[in-house]
């Protein structure tokens, strides 16, 4: 029997049960919530492995055990004052909020660069802008959380040891003003240096480096400025590194005291002040639309 004699003449279907979906189609806006809280759950290990959870939840008791140290001192010598500062905190926990973000950031973006599903997001109703507003909030976010929760244990324990009631209110207030440029400043810089490579470790290196180097060798200049009583030049050498920027707006504008070598004549008056929060805000704009031309092109 030939081949030709063995081929049906007709073609069959067959219903295998696939339907279509009848439901509502959320749109853009609730994706983008969602990858929003996803991505915020995650810079805290929710919803990931018990592994996950470790090193974030470990830096986030690290952040709050100081707060409730000093909070445990004031309420039971019954002082007057806080003996740090709630713009102050930051800065003196500030390897800790690196170790954070460093280990937080190449995990939101890493991932999606290094098993390629950025493609994946856009073809869906989300769009570029979606994602990196989602991811920056997040980051953002989590910052602000790690930031901001020392200084609410603080404020309650001063309220607790029967300190000034408006005081405290001002200070808690620029103390959350500080962390929240805070927050969007670093989280921008995180993501940008997260972003340029999908190998996580790389990533965490260029976090580190980005902080730390900037901030030792803006200290060393300040430094010698200071030994050969240059004091004019600290000011405008703060300029340069992240932590020393929030230093500069928080001393100009928030009532802070500076940590910069030379003590308060050493930080910025309100003409230098200006300088240090337009700078701030161009770096948190540019980070902004340096993630936006990255994903234009790993989202092809």
């Amino acid at each position: 029997m030939s081949t030709q004699a063995q081929t049906p003449e007709t073609t069959q279907i067959h219903n295998i049960g696939y339907r279509t979906y009848d439901g509502e189609r959320l749109g853009r806006a609730y994706a983008r919530r969602a990858l929003f809280s996803q991505s915020l759950r995650g810079a805290y290990g929710l919803g990931r492995s018990a592994k996950s959870k470790v090193l974030p939840m470990i830096l986030f008791a690290v952040m709050c055990v100081p707060a409730l140290i000093i909070v445990a001192v004031a309420v039971a010598t019954k002082l007057k004052d806080l003996p740090l500062d709630y713009t102050r905190y930051a800065i003196f926990t500030q390897a800790v909020i690196g170790l954070y973000l460093a280990s937080q950031a190449p995990q939101s973006v890493s991932r999606d660069l290094r098993f390629r599903t950025v493609p994946l997001y856009f073809s869906r109703p989300i769009e570029r802008v979606d994602y990196v507003l989602a991811k920056y909030g997040a980051m953002a976010s989590a910052l602000f959380i790690l930031t901001a929760s020392p200084l609410v244990i603080l404020y309650v324990g001063s309220l607790l040891a029967k300190m000034d009631f408006a005081e405290q209110t001002k200070g808690f207030g620029q103390g959350l003003v500080s962390v929240m440029l805070l927050s969007l400043l670093f989280g921008g810089i995180g993501l940008v240096m997260a972003a340029l490579t999908p190998r996580r470790g790389f990533g965490v290196a260029a976090v580190i480096a980005t902080l730390v180097i900037s901030y030792g060798a803006v200290s060393t200049l300040q430094g010698i400025a200071y030994g050969t009583d240059n004091l004019d030049a600290i000011k405008w050498m703060g300029l340069f590194s992240p932590i020393t920027l929030i230093d500069g707006v928080q001393t100009a504008f928030l009532g802070a005291t500076t940590s910069f070598p030379g003590g308060e004549g050493a930080g910025p008056g309100a003409g230098a002040g200006a300088v240090y929060l337009l700078v701030v805000l161009a770096l948190i704009a540019g980070s902004y639309a340096v993630l936006m031309r990255r994903y234009r092109k790993v989202g092809l």
